[in-house]
């Protein structure tokens, strides 16, 4: 794959949604369903490493980089993450003087709603290459559990469900 039509697929991605893991339909979309070029278990892959650690929830499409084109294509998906960071200043500076616009307002709720329902939508196959077992779904729904009604940093959530998982592996294999 042309590199420059990976920064493309990737900035499309980061500047149509809010980032974070808002671009999962996106990327999904472009890399997994159009072009083939992952499959979603690599996907899922690209998504836990970049969640696996500090930084900005949509650090992953530097995985997706990687996986597509190996260190360029890291380095690629590097800065398809932070260009968006660049265009927003002047577009603050233009819409920021009518924060206040009922309009505006409807729009950056609607485009939130969506935003939403479309991560959903893209979660939903992933979830299903993922969770390949009963083990492995009770332990993203303790998980999500946890998530839900507890103060709890997620680091220790996702350190005791990866210790599970291993766990799991041993002892069910």
């Amino acid at each position: 794959m042309k590199l420059v039509l990976l920064y493309v697929l990737l900035v499309k991605a980061m500047v149509t949604t809010f980032s974070g893991t808002a671009t999962l339909p996106v990327v999904r979309q472009d890399f997994v369903v159009r072009h083939g070029l992952l499959t979603d278990r690599d996907l899922n892959l690209a998504f836990t490493a970049g969640r696996s650690g500090p930084g900005p929830n949509g650090i992953y499409v530097v995985s997706v980089g990687y996986l597509v084109a190996g260190i360029p294509g890291a380095c690629v998906g590097w800065l398809a993450l932070v260009t968006p960071a660049f265009l927003v200043i002047p577009l603050v500076r233009l819409v920021g003087a009518h924060v206040d616009n009922p309009r505006l307002l409807g729009a950056i709720r609607a485009s939130t709603a969506a935003s939403a329902g479309l991560v959903l939508a893209a979660n939903v196959p992933m979830a299903r290459d993922a969770l390949t077992g009963p083990f492995l779904a009770a332990i993203a729904l303790a998980s999500f559990g946890v998530f839900s009604f507890t103060r709890i940093d997620s680091v220790w959530v996702i350190l005791v469900a990866a210790l599970l998982g291993l766990l799991g592996a041993v002892v069910i294999h």
